[in-house]
């Protein structure tokens, strides 16, 4: 049974591995180049800080994970956050993305974000299919935005609420 915690600096190694053939076998994610462990510690840290990164284990190993991040970096923009979430190959459709995004749209909830955003390259329909079953809302494509393993890519943009909390909100912590 998959379980969900909290991300350390400890689950870099893990997170690098899940991610990397994200990045250089698929256009999934528009980096280039796979982040090594260092790197990766220091985006959980920094989502850590400010939103939240969570890894989903089973039997004592990282088999995916789940982070949030700003939206956008303008000031009005502070209660919303984009999120992602990635599996270990095999992975997909076994409950474990549902199981992080839950628990991360909890998290989020309790430090004042508002709503959830996220992109998925496409096609992706498992992406889409895990979005749209959690709520998620299709807001609009770009097009031919992204050019990775010689091919432009479209990404589709979703959002769902987190919360309806009151006006004027709190600040995010």
């Amino acid at each position: 049974m998959v379980q969900v915690r909290d991300a350390s600096a400890a689950d870099a190694v893990a997170c690098a591995a899940i991610y990397a053939p994200y990045v250089t076998d698929s256009a999934i994610t528009f980096e280039i180049d796979p982040p090594g462990p260092e790197e990766m510690a220091s985006r959980i840290a920094q989502a850590q800080s400010t939103h939240a990164w969570l890894v989903a284990e089973d039997e004592g190993r990282v088999v995916g994970y789940a982070y949030g991040g700003p939206m956008k970096p303008r000031a009005a923009y502070r209660w919303s956050c984009e999120v992602s979430v990635y599996l270990e190959p095999g992975r997909r459709r076994t409950g474990a993305g549902r199981a992080l995004y839950e628990a991360l749209f909890t998290r989020l909830t309790e430090r004042g974000y508002r709503t959830a955003v996220a992109g998925m390259t496409l096609p992706n329909p498992a992406s889409e299919g895990l979005h749209k079953s959690l709520g998620f809302e299709p807001i609009g494509t770009y097009r031919n935005i992204g050019w990775k393993l010689d091919n432009w890519h479209d990404v589709a943009w979703v959002q769902r609420p987190l919360a309806v909390l009151p006006d004027p909100p709190r600040e995010p912590s």
